[in-house]
């Protein structure tokens, strides 16, 4: 047998695997921003805050990244933007096709993939097969996540007694699409509404979604299809231009939050502690 690589011993595979593993979630347990969903939204967002050196993890219960921008609709897997949000694909480097005046399109898996490499070149770190479980909620403010290995959601009854952990962040960002977890989680304990998504309208409702990206609660901000449910917006079916644009609007809103954060002055405590 002719030798072309290095010999390596199983076990220094194995020792990098957990090492590597072990330095993100030590690295990363405590964050500036954590994004719920690695989706297109959620790349965006997370691409755009590490750009500016924002410490920045996403969370993504599945194998692999980008949701639903792999694939356009009705598993056909060319995808739609609308002016301006080509203008995003020109700085990815995404070749793409003028349809009509206004309307670009381009493969989905040529989009996805530029995304995501320009998220992990800007330094994004992401966590998968991790399932969201809950909030870290302190003083009445979003300062966490709480997760889980996606499998156990799969462990027969008897067995799924496997306690979760908590990673701690400034800002968390609910990019977990029509899904909206963290934003259902607040709404379950009654914390704020959540309306659910009315029918398809493109104009209007990708128009919206950007406008109304922003904070839902202290600490939580909602992003693409999580704003669009949150708000009890239109959907806009297989075009990606406002999950594009609400990831942007939605990483400088937390750039700007955190920055509130680093400028509030400190409590002063006099020497009686009182």
């Amino acid at each position: 047998m002719t030798k072309i690589f290095s010999e390596v011993e199983e076990k220094e595979i194995t020792r990098t695997i957990v090492a590597m593993f072990g330095e993100t979630m030590a690295d990363y347990v405590d964050s500036d921003v954590i994004i719920i969903g690695a989706g297109p939204s959620g790349l965006m967002a997370g691409r755009d805050l590490a750009k500016l050196g924002i410490k920045s993890l996403i969370v993504e219960q599945n194998n692999y990244l980008g949701g639903g921008y792999w694939v356009g609709g009705y598993m056909m897997n060319p995808v739609t933007v609308r002016a301006p949000a080509q203008k995003i694909w020109d700085e990815l480097g995404v070749p793409y096709r003028k349809i009509t005046e206004g309307l670009y399109a381009t493969w989905g898996p040529h989009a996805c993939s530029k995304l995501i490499a320009a998220a992990c070149d800007a330094g994004v770190r992401f966590l998968q097969l991790s399932k969201f479980d809950d909030l870290v909620l302190k003083n009445g403010r979003v300062s966490g996540v709480v997760i889980n290995w996606m499998p156990v959601s799969a462990l027969p009854r008897n067995v799924t007694c496997v306690d979760p952990i908590a990673l701690e962040s400034k800002i968390v960002i609910d990019a977990s699409g029509h899904d909206s977890v963290a934003v259902k989680r607040l709404m379950d304990r009654g914390y704020i509404k959540w309306k659910g998504m009315e029918p398809m309208w493109v104009n209007g409702g990708e128009d919206l979604v950007v406008e109304r990206t922003g904070e839902v609660f202290p600490g939580l901000i909602a992003s693409g299809m999580s704003v669009t449910e949150t708000h009890g917006l239109a959907r806009m079916g297989p075009t990606f231009g406002s999950m594009l644009l609400s990831g942007r609007k939605a990483a400088q809103v937390a750039a700007d939050k955190i920055q509130e954060i680093h400028t509030k002055p400190e409590l002063e405590v006099s020497p009686s502690g009182l």
